[in-house]
This record gives C-alpha cells, structure tokens and sequence, in this order.
C-alpha cells in the first residue's frame, strides 16, 4: 500500500511540475516577450514587472501570499500545501527557466494562440491534480467550493477580464487588450477541455437476445467493466428484448464492440458519448471541494 501511494504521489507531483513548466513557458516566452497585458494575478505581476522591473515570479509570490492565508478555511489544508508547491515552482520558473528558452518574436497573434494553448494546458494539468498555481486560482476554486456546478473555466474567463482592460488601457495597448482576451478565452477552453474531457467515457446500449452472453464477453474477454441489464419490449414486432449497458474507456470501446459482435452477430449496438463518469474503475473528478 505505501509503494502504491508513493508511486502515486510521484506521478502527481510529475504532472504538477511539467504543468508549471508549460505554464511558466507560455506567460513568459510569448506572453511577456509579446507586452500582452494578461489575466489575473499574472496579469497583474507583468504589469508591476513593466512598470517597476520588479521579476514577475516574485511578484506572483507577493501577491499570492495573502490570498492564500485568506482561502485557507474554504479550500483545506491539503490543496493549499499542493498549490503553494506550484505556485512556489511557477514563480521560480518564470523568473529562472523559461529566460534560457528562446523567446517567440514573430507574430503577436500566433503568440497568443501559443500562449492560450500552451500555459492552458500546463495549468488544467496543475487544476486536474486537485492543485492549483495561485492567484485567481484561489478565488475560482473558492467559488466552486460554494457553486460547484460552474465551469471552471468559464470562472477563470470572468475573473481575469480587469487585469487584461486595465494593462491595455495603461499602455494605450488597444491590440493587446484583444490578444488578451484571446489568450483569456483559449485558456478557459482548454481547461475547460483537458479536465472534464479527463472523465469522459463511452456508453455502450447493446440491444440483445442473450443478454448473458454479451455480459459475460464484456465482463470476462473484453474489458473487465461491469455491465447493467435492462428489459425492454422491440416496438416493432412487440417481443421481449434485453438491453446491456456498458461504460468503457475510450481506449476500451472498440475492442468491447468487436467482442460483442463476434460474440453476438445480432446484436445492436449504441455508442453514446458520455462527458463525465465517476464511481468504480473511473477516477472521479475534485474541483471546487474541500480538501482536508
């Protein structure tokens, strides 16, 4: 058991940190080397590093702090120890490893795809490991924790207008104000994306005169999943008819198919798209939930 819950914790901390390095490499690299005024407390910390030249990492630790003393009592003690690790690793990679990447000095427009692109992915990977990196992190999560049935990243999009109006309007940056929301609305999308798209699954509707065979295929020679038995009556001829219900991994749906049609050659077969799944043999998503 200790083994399994130290291979896990390694794999979990894996995946934090290349989000942080994707995350820092698309704020600084395209972002700041681009003069987007960006979203949130990033945005806020590029706009204190033009200003004042003081380093953007160590910025976002300024502003960070307080707001998670603030969010301690409504978002736990185990989420907060997990993002201040990736705030921490964020900010000093920001400042330290993303400089010795090569900065993109093309178009602003392809560098706010790839900033989109690239920092939304780093972070729904940080946001998927029940972690954060700070900042509006703080505040989205704490609002789910009270409305967890709203899209995290449509949260993300709402909270991170001003910084990006008030960056554009400072510099008389009315192009950078629009790249900004593009980077703003490609973020929330990916996010938006990676994270639930992560519990997504197939659901298999076979329509069957041997139910227990087709179960047994499923369960035995498949894929191991659990089914469900419906009865059910054909509208046309009025005959008694069963109906196997299967959810599966994305991965697992095409051989399930081929063994249930080799198994059953009459069988029909619905595969249904199915955005989250959650109880045995799927893992279950946690956002916006209190973590002890």
């Amino acid at each position: 058991m200790q083994t399994y819950l130290t291979k896990r914790e390694l794999k979990r901390v894996g995946i934090e940190v290349l989000g942080c390095i994707l995350a820092a490499i698309g704020i600084y690299n395209f972002a700041v080397m681009a003069e987007f005024p960006m979203a949130g407390f990033t945005g806020v910390a590029i706009l204190i590093y033009r200003l004042a030249g003081l380093p953007i990492g160590l910025g976002l630790l300024a502003l960070n702090i307080p707001l998670a003393i603030l969010c301690y009592r409504l978002l736990g003690r185990r989420f907060l120890i997990n993002s201040v690790f990736c705030m921490v690793l964020t900010s000093l990679m920001i400042d330290h490893l993303a400089p010795l990447f090569p900065a993109y000095e093309g178009s602003r427009f392809l560098a706010a795809l790839a900033c989109g692109v690239i920092a939304g992915t780093g972070y729904a990977l940080i946001f998927m490991q029940h972690s954060s990196s700070g900042g509006t992190d703080f505040i989205v999560m704490a609002i789910k924790t009270r409305r967890p049935h709203l899209s995290l990243g449509k949260l993300t999009f709402g909270l991170n207008l001003i910084p990006i109006i008030v960056g554009g309007v400072l510099f008389q940056d009315i192009d950078g104000i629009i790249y900004g929301l593009i980077i703003s609305y490609l973020f929330a999308t990916v996010a938006d994306r990676l994270i639930y798209r992560a519990n997504a699954a197939k659901l298999l509707l076979i329509v069957t005169d041997d139910a227990n065979l087709v179960r047994d295929t499923i369960e035995h020679a498949a894929s191991g999943r659990g089914c469900t038995v419906w009865r059910a009556n054909g509208g046309y001829q009025g005959t008694d008819r069963e109906i196997v219900m299967c959810a599966c991994d994305n991965t697992e749906m095409y051989t399930v198919q081929k063994a249930v049609e080799t198994a059953d050659q009459r069988a029909f077969i619905i595969t249904l798209e199915s955005n989250q799944v959650a109880g045995r043999g799927f893992r279950r998503l946690i956002l916006g939930e209190k973590q002890e």
